[in-house]
């Protein structure tokens, strides 16, 4: 789930805690060039504010005006099409004669409503996956927990929407130097979540980043905690291997898609052998980046900033081999 996602959910309660009309818009197919995916929410209220993008055109001015006007989704949940022909994807912005699909719900008349938000939101807290069905034809709504998460699935026929809602991505860093600053500012603006902890009280009070949660403590107790999942990227950043060790000894145990830690190849080398030494295996410490980040020469705080974010992107897209090979070449070349 992307960080707008969740503000949708957030503000969505908040409608409903004011009594406020509110509805909800999913995206549920589309064909042709649309600018947002399948799953993209948006909201809006009777007072005609906004939150999420089902298109970045048109539509969501045009859906707020039908709303409006009880033109759509007045008596619950409704299917709806936007640019079925040529002349409509034009009109509302959709590209390339682009088709949106999507349904639209009515929250402040679902007695549930306002319980499936709050069940929905701290689910995401925790990071924990939720799938939400709704019934179109009976307006019924139910959310589950759920182990991991499904594509989202809308069927014409029955009029039911399956939606899982999850975690979003997550950078943990341990330490809260120059570069965790650099590298922090640049993955929220990615959409991850991001989470600093540091023991050295000190340190965490001089990191001024807005939006980062912040964690003065050992690491070890706080990844097991806060980043043992498959969407989650753990880095330690301290050059201190008092701090460093004891959170990557953590960190390897667990199912995050990138681990990584700073330093030289030969400081690299000696972490190897200190995680040898305190009974790390062989194959948790090859899972281990490092020195981190992609060799594009990078020497600044946020030159390094930008050679992690390129590693952990190529790791999570799966296209590491394809860009170290592209590299090599360039520099042999």
């Amino acid at each position: 789930m992307q960080a707008v996602d969740k503000e949708v959910l957030t503000q969505l309660l908040a409608w409903l805690n004011d009594q406020q009309k509110c509805w909800l818009a999913t995206v549920v197919q589309t064909w042709g060039s649309s600018p947002r995916p399948v799953g993209s929410l948006f909201a809006c209220n009777e007072n005609g504010q906004m939150v999420g993008s089902l298109s970045g055109g048109c539509v969501e001015d045009d859906l707020l005006t039908k709303l409006a006007n009880a033109e759509l989704a007045a008596a619950g949940p409704q299917f709806f099409e936007y640019g079925v022909s040529t002349e409509e994807a034009e009109k509302f912005g959709l590209p390339c004669g682009g088709a949106l699909h999507i349904v639209v719900e009515p929250q402040h008349i679902d007695p549930q409503a306002r319980s499936n938000l709050i069940i929905l939101t701290e689910a995401l807290d925790a990071r924990r996956c939720v799938s939400r069905e709704v019934d179109l034809k009976h307006g019924r709504t139910s959310v589950r927990a759920v182990a991991k998460h499904s594509p989202l699935a809308f069927d014409p026929t029955t009029q039911v929407l399956k939606h899982t809602y999850g975690p979003r991505l997550q950078l943990f860093i341990i330490g809260a130097g120059m570069v965790s600053q650099y590298l922090a500012e640049m993955a929220l603006m990615l959409g991850y979540e991001v989470t600093v902890c540091d023991p050295r009280q000190a340190m965490m009070d001089d990191f001024k980043i807005a939006g980062v949660r912040k964690i003065v403590d050992m690491p070890d107790d706080a990844i097991k905690t806060c980043a043992n999942d498959e969407l989650s990227a753990i880095v330690a950043l301290t050059h201190d291997p008092r701090i460093d060790d004891m959170g990557l000894m953590e960190a390897l145990t667990t199912s995050a898609f990138y681990i990584g830690a700073m330093g030289s190849t030969r400081t690299s080398a000696s972490r190897r052998e200190r995680l040898l030494e305190l009974d790390v295996s062989l194959e948790n410490i090859d899972k281990l980046h490092a020195p981190i980040g992609l060799p594009i020469g990078s020497k600044t705080p946020p030159e390094i900033a930008i050679a992690i974010l390129a590693e952990i992107n190529a790791i999570r897209t799966q296209r590491l081999p394809e860009v170290m090979q592209q590299l090599n070449a360039a520099s042999a070349g």
